[in-house]
């Protein structure tokens, strides 16, 4: 069974850290996966994209807002992906959500997503 389940979130203050991790069952990284992605969204918003990075995890692209906070990474020979937030705003709530662009067939493998509360 192909799974992409998210973990480590929940209640943080302003200017606190978190990291998230996301772990793949059934596909493999490097063998099927074109890239990887985090998205997030607000209730009564659009989900928005939040970082790209390559299955090898040599390359890393960013939203504006979250550049220089958020870091992306892989830990590929356990197919694990990776988000640490730093330095959270009360905007940086959502539920934060991982996808894979698998390539045969061609399709988008999300997780269900995990609530991240930036609150004091």
């Amino acid at each position: 069974q192909v799974q992409f389940v998210e973990s480590g979130g929940g209640l943080v203050q302003p200017g606190g850290s978190l990291g998230l991790s996301c772990i793949a069952s059934g596909f493999v990284f490097n063998e099927n996966v074109a890239e990887l992605s985090w998205y997030r969204q607000v209730p009564g918003k659009e989900r928005e994209w939040i970082a790209n990075i390559t299955t090898t995890g040599a390359f890393t692209w960013y939203r504006d807002s979250v550049k220089d906070r958020f870091t992306c990474s892989t830990s590929n020979g356990e197919n694990i992906l990776y988000l640490q937030l730093n330095d959270l705003t009360p905007e940086d709530t959502a539920v934060y959500y991982c996808k894979a662009d698998q390539i045969v067939p061609r399709a988008e493998l999300w997780g269900k997503g995990i609530l991240v509360t930036v609150s004091s």
